[in-house]
């Protein structure tokens, strides 16, 4: 899948190993580049597993249309579908697999 960031500092922070340690620490740098690898190996947001570890979900409320993957503890990985128009089902959800680009916009604690 083709990853965009969604600032050109989120992009120079996770297209660097030293910044992503630098700016999150050891652990959690670990599990960002372990998520990041998933999701550049996967062709489409539905091969992204939905259990855990990555556990890719939809979130809600006024987070809706973006999702995220689980890190460590409470952190996530949050992302939008990068798609113009988005690709949709009958029933209006987002076509999971014909998402092939998505928009990393942080990593954040939202619980």
């Amino acid at each position: 899948m083709d990853i965009l960031f969604g600032s050109k500092k989120m992009g120079k922070i996770l297209n660097s190993e030293k910044e992503i340690r630098k700016t999150y620490g050891t652990e959690l740098g670990k599990k960002i580049k372990l998520r990041l690898g998933v999701l550049r190996a996967a062709p489409t947001l539905h091969d992204v597993s939905h259990q855990p570890p990555e556990k890719r979900h939809e979130l809600k409320g006024d987070r809706k249309g973006r999702f995220a993957v689980n890190l460590l503890g409470g952190d996530r990985l949050i992302f939008v579908p990068h798609h113009d128009p988005l690709p949709k089902l009958a029933d209006g959800g987002i076509d999971l697999k014909k998402v092939t680009a998505i928009k990393i916009l942080e990593v954040e604690d939202y619980r």
